[in-house]
């Protein structure tokens, strides 16, 4: 199995051991590097190439936003996504204004970061859905609103959830596949999904219970 490089940077060894933990579990043929500061960032990146690099914006020489635009000057190819406990609507607005892969509390349960990690080795952008509502100006769609679901559709998203695929849910729901197909279309728009695993996402962000 072919090994590809990653990045942790995080200042402190207890946070950057938990990424590399949850990353391992959604791909576990990465071989994972880690950094304390921005001069470890370069060190690393300097010797290596990795394709995706996790990092937080205080950290030493890091200075926030500022050192998150210079990696992107640097290294327009990587795909950066920023970890940190600063996830105000404000800091959120400016990280994705540079054009980062995605913003990860770390406050986020781990199971809740590995199916974000999932969306942004996907090629997707990940933001938080519950600041969604908190974020104007055309930045990001609109706030999920499960409310619109119906209660036939709520059954088919708790099976998403479950990892099933069509086959099963038209089975277990005694639908047709043409009929579970269009359930998730609707679920889709619904939660503003482009594909399963981000409904999926946004549905254990709002409190939806498989």
């Amino acid at each position: 199995m072919t090994t590809t490089d990653v990045l942790i940077a995080d200042d402190h060894p207890l946070v950057r051991d938990a990424l590399a933990r949850t990353l391992l579990m959604v791909w576990p043929q990465a071989r994972v590097h880690q950094a304390q500061d921005f001069d470890g960032i370069e060190g690393v990146l300097s010797h290596h190439a990795p394709v995706l690099a996790l990092v937080d914006l205080q950290m030493p020489g890091m200075d926030g936003l500022h050192g998150l635009a210079r990696l992107r000057r640097m290294y327009p190819a990587l795909r950066l996504v920023v970890a940190s406990g600063q996830d105000d609507p404000g800091t959120i607005r400016q990280v994705l204004a540079l054009g980062v892969a995605g913003f990860l509390p770390k406050s986020d349960p781990p199971e809740l970061l590995q199916q974000a990690l999932r969306l942004v080795l996907g090629g997707a952008t990940y933001v938080p859905a519950r600041s969604l509502s908190d974020l104007r100006g055309g930045l990001l769609p609109p706030r999920p609103d499960p409310a619109t679901l119906t209660a036939r559709q709520l059954d088919v998203l708790k099976l998403l959830m479950r990892g099933q695929p069509n086959k099963l849910i038209a089975r277990q729901l005694d639908l047709t596949e043409g009929t579970v197909k269009i359930h998730i279309a609707a679920i889709l728009r619904a939660l503003h999904a482009r594909n399963r695993t981000e409904a999926v996402v946004r549905a254990q962000e709002m409190g939806i219970v498989a």
